[in-house]
């Protein structure tokens, strides 16, 4: 499975930085989505792709004695999701509000209007 997920991962990041390079501003964003997501994918296939136990302890308080889960980068994980929400979300304010000035989506032409 995880050679499989090495494979899709670089193609979302071949992708990502593909639509980057792009001129439209929208496409840029849309490169930003894949990047992140791509990043997210990276850190789960890092840390093993296992389906153990969850990593709670009993009430009884004995030490786990199977096999657990990791669940930091679960954490990592989740939190990268909340700050790539957010970074996507103020880039599509800006881009709205650049569109609304400049009237077009091509970067080079964003340039052309400094005034």
């Amino acid at each position: 499975m995880e050679p499989i997920m090495a494979v899709v991962i670089g193609v979302i990041y071949a992708a990502a930085i593909y639509m980057m390079l792009r001129r439209s501003i929208v496409k840029l964003v849309i490169g930003l989505i894949l990047i992140s997501n791509a990043a997210n994918l990276l850190i789960f296939a890092t840390a093993g792709m296992t389906r153990d136990a969850p990593p709670l302890i009993p009430m009884n308080g004995d030490p786990l004695g199977e096999v657990i889960a990791d669940p930091l980068p679960q954490a990592l994980v989740l939190t990268a999701i909340v700050i790539a929400f957010g970074v996507l979300s103020f880039a599509v304010v800006l881009i709205r509000r650049a569109y609304q000035i400049v009237g077009v989506d091509d970067m080079d032409q964003m340039k052309d209007t400094d005034t």
